[in-house]
């Protein structure tokens, strides 16, 4: 049986993750780790800051990990606030978890790129799985150094590390991260909060998004696919849908008509639009069948749901 350590754990992607990696192994067998401490009983976990190795190390050797999902990091916008922070922890924490799954004997990691990998020299529309990368923003920049160590890492030590080029996650149970996408998340908030919402993009900013489900489906569907199948070793490209802001407006309107938006573009506007707007993904459809579940309506319709459950039990 796996011992799986996802590094993050408390994060965005780890708070749905763990859970969803212990209905496959079991609890006792998904150990979490992030530099915050949980607010309720997760199962297994380690407080420990990845960028420290000895403490890494031992955090792999007490628990027996034979399989890593290394998912903490520094998002965009709050990376281009502390740009050499994000590179110390994006970068000195991949390393530390590659070169002690080599000396551990520990050769299945998944790692998560980023649609941020792309830059403005990028094609925008139906981005392909290879193309100019070009970034410009530190987060973007450490994802293409990412993806290249992982390349490295497969052909120099044939360790299988598998990654996705998340596009913006959409989710109810953590809140904005820090990202230029987290507009998407935020607005679901207000909407049921204030119904008021000053958006940090433009109405008309497309980029690509997916719910938070389709997205920890296809994460285990890559780690569970046949090593055999798979022909891209830096990072596949994942699509679901893309969609421009006032689309999202529009479409959470439709069940809280007095929802009012403001478009008041900052900083982030410049990293969104040197992002793609529409990802071609067919490179994951084919090697091993990706396929995404939520459309807009669905997903909308399932946020203002789930997020009105959780701002009840909060006043309960």
């Amino acid at each position: 049986m796996s011992k799986i350590l996802v590094t993050g754990s408390l994060g965005q992607i780890g708070s749905e993750l763990v859970p969803a990696l212990q209905k496959k192994v079991g609890k006792d067998n998904v150990v979490g780790l992030d530099i915050r401490e949980p607010k309720e009983d997760i199962g297994p976990f380690v407080n420990q800051n990845t960028t420290e190795r000895e403490g890494l190390k031992a955090v792999l050797k007490d628990n027996d990990i034979t399989q890593i999902y290394h998912l903490c990091s520094i998002l965009s916008a709050k990376g281009e606030l502390r740009p050499w922070q994000a590179w110390h922890v994006n970068m000195d924490s991949m390393r530390n978890v590659l070169a002690l799954a080599v000396d551990m004997d520990i050769k299945k990691i998944f790692w998560p790129s980023s649609i941020a990998v792309f830059g403005p020299t990028s094609p925008r529309n139906n981005t392909p799985q290879k193309t100019i990368i070009e970034p410009t923003t530190m987060y973007g920049v450490t994802k293409m150094a990412g993806e290249g160590l992982c390349n490295y890492y497969f052909h120099k030590y044939g360790m299988d590390i598998r990654s996705l080029r998340y596009p913006g996650l959409i989710s109810y149970k953590a809140p904005p991260g820090g990202g230029t996408t987290d507009y998407a998340v935020a607005v679901f908030y207000e909407a049921l909060k204030s119904k008021n919402y000053s958006c940090f993009v433009s109405k008309d900013t497309v980029l690509p998004m997916m719910y938070m489900d389709d997205a920890i489906r296809g994460t285990l569907e890559l780690m569970e696919a046949d090593k055999s199948k798979l022909s891209v070793k830096t990072s596949y490209n994942m699509s679901a849908l893309s969609f421009s802001a006032e689309d999202l407006t529009k479409e959470i309107q439709k069940h809280v008509p007095d929802l009012k938006v403001t478009y008041e573009p900052d900083e982030r506007q410049k990293i969104a639009d040197s992002w793609p707007q529409v990802i071609d993904d067919s490179r994951a459809r084919k090697d091993w069948d990706w396929k995404h579940e939520f459309d807009l309506p669905k997903l909308t319709k399932v946020m203002l749901e789930k997020l009105g459950e959780k701002f009840a039990k909060e006043k309960s």
